[in-house]
């Protein structure tokens, strides 16, 4: 399970939306109402959504096309985050008093790569054992 490579990706994956969570900045307006904060319901849930998709995932490391399935899932949860990250940036009026709400919106874009990564050792992994079925 630790050996194979989509499980450190996913691993990796795991640690990054971790400390999106922990350090993800709350955003406040020009007036001192909070445009973003961790604690909202949408990011909470789709932060935790992914975690434990990654998690999910890497439990089912014998059943390779479910483990897939699960990291589209991640990917497109992981979407979603970003637009929500997106969404409530551009609709900000003026300067924010947190300038690094940057990180925020690069975390999911990592985790993506990783995930990506993650599906492609996958599909290597169901190739092999596809020509080895073959060869039988």
């Amino acid at each position: 399970m630790i050996q194979r490579i989509q499980t450190i990706y996913l691993i990796i994956v795991v640690l990054i939306m971790g400390a999106l969570y922990i350090w993800f900045p709350v955003v406040m307006g020009e007036d001192g109402t909070v445009i973003i904060e961790r604690n909202e319901p949408l990011v909470f849930g789709l932060i935790l959504a992914s975690i434990a998709l990654a998690i999910l995932s890497i439990l089912n490391f014998k059943k390779r096309q479910l483990q897939f399935v699960l990291n589209r899932f991640n990917i497109i949860s992981n979407f979603v985050l970003l637009g929500v990250f997106v969404y409530r940036s551009l609709t900000l009026s003026g300067e924010t008093l947190v300038s690094e709400k940057g990180i925020g919106v690069l975390l999911p874009i990592i985790s993506i790569v990783f995930l990506v990564l993650a599906n492609k050792a996958i599909k290597r992994d169901e190739d092999l054992v596809k020509s080895v079925d073959r060869l039988r």
